[in-house]
């Protein structure tokens, strides 16, 4: 699973998730896209499950680009321990994403079968996402 190799502190704060996404909101490699459209903490399985459901759907044709990397390291005491005794453990590793963040690329493969694996991949997300391609993004800019 994606993690950083080092960091410089062991925990964080939780910061706020408000406002939308000011940068990785153009398709730049790929063709087609996974576009959030509600913010969420990605945890790191999370992605790794889409990442391989879209990569077993294409039969490892084509190539997908991972466009977020959780690097938010969240904390969680167990259960049923009293408060206090200072903050918790490392629990897992997030991605805080805004909406309009892109999450994912695809390209190398025909519409039909870039369209089904993002779909598939979107399932395996808790979070409301939409599919857009390079196209139809360039043609809402004009």
């Amino acid at each position: 699973m994606l993690m950083p190799k080092r960091t410089k502190r062991r925990t964080q704060f939780r910061g706020r998730l408000t406002g939308k996404a000011a940068r990785g909101i153009t398709i730049t490699q790929g063709e087609y896209a996974i576009v959030t459209t509600e913010p969420y903490w990605l945890k790191s399985n999370q992605i790794e499950s889409a990442r391989i459901a879209m990569t077993r759907y294409m039969k490892r044709d084509g190539k997908v680009w991972v466009k977020v990397f959780p690097d938010k390291p969240v904390s969680a005491k167990p259960a049923e321990v009293r408060m206090g005794s200072g903050k918790g453990s490392l629990d897992y590793w997030a991605a805080p994403v805004k909406p309009g963040r892109i999450l994912f690329e695809i390209a190398g493969v025909s519409d039909k079968i870039a369209r089904e694996a993002l779909r598939l991949a979107m399932h395996k997300l808790p979070v409301k996402c939409k599919i857009i391609s390079k196209v139809e993004q360039e043609g809402d800019k004009q």
